[in-house]
Order: C-alpha cells, then sequence, then structure tokens
C-alpha cells in the first residue's frame, strides 16, 4: 500500500558534507555559524542554539527569572511544552480561548484575562504561532505594554515567517524560541534556538545554558579552561555540533522549503475549495503553513481513520491543554470552559505537508480526501 507520512526530512549531499566536517574536527564551529547564520536570516540581534526547541522556552523561563508562583498567560491551544515549561518552575499557566478562524489566541479574550489577573506576579504571555500563521502581534504588543508584561513567542512553527513585512525574532517580544527538530519520536538531529534583543538577557541564557560555568574559557577543541566556577543554577541545553551541522544545512534551503510548504498549500486550498464538508485555513496574514490545517464538519475521527487506512497519516495541531489530564486535573478545568478550543478540536485536522513530498504524493492526498469526503463524511 502506499503510505504518505505525515512528515519525511529532506537531506541532500550538504548535510551529509556538513556532518563529515564535524566529524573530521578540523573545521569551525558549526555551532557558532549556525547561530550567525540564523540571526542574520531573521534579523535578530541574538541567537542561542538549543538542543531542541522545549530546551529553548524552557531556557527563556530560566533567563527571566520565572519563579514559583509566578503567572504566564498562554492560549488553550498551544503545544504541550509551553505550559509545561511554566509549571517546571510551580509557575501557573493561565489559559486563553481562540479565534475560531486562526487558531491563534483571542485578542479580546486575552484582555479580559489581563484585567482580571492583573497582578505583580503576572509575568507576561506566552503567544503562539499556529501551523506558521502569526498572532495579531500590534494588538498583543499594546496590550502588553499596557499590563507592563513582557511577550515570548512560541515560534516553534514560525521560523521565516513574517508579521507586516518584519521577521517573528525580531519584533518586540522579549524572546523568541523556535524549534529545528524533526517532528518524529526518533529524530537522529535536531534543535532549537532563542533571539532577543536585549543584552543583559542574551548574557543570562548563555551563562545559563552550561550549568553556569564560569572558566578561563575553553580551547578550540572544545575543552573547558583548568579553573572553573559555578555561580547559579543552570541546565545543560546546548546544541552538539553534529545537529548544528544538519540545521545550518537546512538553514540554507530554508526559504525554498518555505516556498515549497505554500506552493503545496495552493494546491491543497484549490483542491479542497469546493469539497464537501472540509474548510481550508483561513489566511488572515502572512501564512508560511509550516503545518495544513483542515476542518471536517462531522466525524473528524472516521474521517482520519479512512485516510490512514489509504496510507495517509496525519495530526492534531493541537489538542487544547485544558483537556489533557494534568491540567484537567491540577486546576479543576471543565470540558466547556473553552468552547472555541474545544469546537476547533472536534473538527481539525492536520495533512502532511513538507518539502520532501513529491507532486506525485501532493496529488494523492488530494484526491484521497476527495474521495473520503465526497462518499464518507
Amino acid at each position: 500500500m502506499r503510505e504518505i507520512p505525515f512528515y519525511k526530512p529532506m537531506v541532500d549531499e550538504l548535510e551529509l558534507t556538513y556532518i563529515s566536517e564535524v566529524l573530521d574536527g578540523d573545521k569551525p564551529s558549526k555551532i557558532d555559524q549556525f547561530e550567525a547564520n540564523a540571526a542574520k536570516f531573521i534579523g535578530a540581534k541574538h541567537a542561542i542554539a538549543t538542543y531542541n526547541g522545549t530546551a529553548a522556552m524552557h531556557l527563556a523561563m530560566c533567563a527571566m527569572n520565572l519563579k514559583r508562583g509566578d503567572k504566564f498567560i498562554c492560549s488553550v491551544n498551544s503545544a504541550p511544552p509551553v505550559a509545561e515549561v511554566v509549571r517546571h518552575f510551580d509557575a501557573e499557566p493561565i489559559f486563553v480561548d481562540i479565534d475560531a478562524n486562526d487558531f491563534n489566541i483571542d485578542i479580546k479574550k486575552l484582555e479580559q484575562t489581563l484585567i482580571k489577573e492583573a497582578h505583580k506576579k503576572l509575568k507576561g504571555i506566552f503567544v503562539s504561532h499556529v501551523a506558521g500563521q502569526p498572532s495579531d502581534m500590534d494588538a498583543i504588543y499594546e496590550l502588553a505594554k499596557r499590563h507592563n508584561v513582557k511577550v515570548v513567542d512560541d515560534a516553534t512553527n514560525a521560523f521565516g515567517a513574517t508579521y507586516n513585512g518584519k521577521k517573528i525574532g525580531t519584533l518586540d517580544s522579549a524572546v523568541s524560541c523556535f524549534r529545528f527538530s524533526p517532528r518524529l519520536k526518533y529524530s537522529t538531529a535536531g534543535g532549537g534556538m532563542m533571539t532577543m534583543a536585549d543584552n543583559e538577557l542574551y548574557e543570562r541564557a548563555k551563562l545559563l545554558i552550561n550549568h553556569a560555568v564560569v572558566s578561563s574559557g575553553w580551547d578550540k577543541f572544545g575543552n573547558l579552561g583548568y579553573i572553573y566556577d559555578v555561580v547559579d543554577i543552570g541546565v545543560k541545553y546546548d546544541i552538539n555540533e553534529i545537529s548544528a551541522a544538519y540545521i545550518l544545512a537546512k538553514l540554507t534551503k530554508i526559504n525554498k522549503s518555505i516556498a515549497r510548504h505554500k506552493k503545496i498549500a495552493s494546491i491543497y486550498n484549490k483542491a479542497f475549495e469546493n469539497c464537501p464538508n472540509i474548510k481550508t485555513p483561513v489566511v488572515k496574514r502572512d501564512h508560511i503553513y509550516s503545518q495544513y490545517i483542515i476542518k471536517v464538519d462531522k466525524n473528524r475521527d472516521r474521517f482520519a481513520k479512512d485516510l490512514k487506512e489509504a496510507g495517509i497519516f496525519t495530526g492534531l495541531h493541537y489538542i487544547p491543554l485544558h483537556l489533557l489530564s494534568y491540567y484537567k486535573n491540577k486546576y479543576g478545568l471543565k470540558v466547556n470552559d473553552f468552547p472555541v478550543a474545544l469546537a476547533n478540536y472536534q473538527q481539525i485536522l492536520s495533512l502532511p505537508i513538507y518539502a520532501a513530498m513529491s507532486d506525485d504524493d501532493v496529488d494523492y492526498v488530494c484526491e484521497t480526501v476527495q474521495r473520503i469526503a465526497q462518499n464518507r463524511v
């Protein structure tokens, strides 16, 4: 049976060349190159590479000195790591419902939550950019300034995305967190990154990323200086050279990759325009389609099962956080507490979309979705 995985990385000779250079050990650091090139691509003042996207988020909270009892607002339609990194400090995630069209945080409900939760313990807003479509950042920054809280981007699906012509990571957020890890359980290489403009925040993150160790320096082989000290409670989140080499190669192809995602999305949009019971993504702002999320008006689960039986693997982005056992039990949340996210979750389905998809693969997805929608939905 033909199979279309939900995600498949595109690897060519460049990845192999860069990794071989790392193993040879006589080339400049790929980590340094990756951080410099990624910062230049985005236009960010500072960039720090981490071993995955969750590490970038957690390191951001460390650098911002989040404490027990502090509060951080986030969309209830976020990936689990967003609330998770807040909870690791025994701080409290405050969930907000979403916009029914772009699946990002609802601005009016965000404002209501900021008023309700007004307290010195409220530290910031974690802003997710679902599927690669940015949230309404002008409105969010205005609210954040008014209520004196910081903005942190969950840009794990928004590397290369732009808002009003400027890339996410160069706006007014305190920190922007990105992910480059393949969406696979057993990934061979991957990483994350955080960008920021504030020098003090950058220096603190650089200190904490490697156990808060200070020394006389590291030699060209990466050996720690003879005398060292530990000046804070740090973490071990720095990326390794092989993963940096892999992502550095990907970075050289990022514009091509985004263009391919947009091309596939345009094919999907046209194919599903008049497809019964299927709604295509609503585009409010620049959309790089790191995910392609449709709405299935009825019997979504059966629809997903039929696609899988046809060899097409799908995903859910996301199961609302208040439906997950930990948060539901921890905070006594009810199913209907966030009605828009609940209704959205009952219909959404993410289709395969990645640069390695062939035109035949895309056509097969289109034909299969159309057939199932006509006959079984």
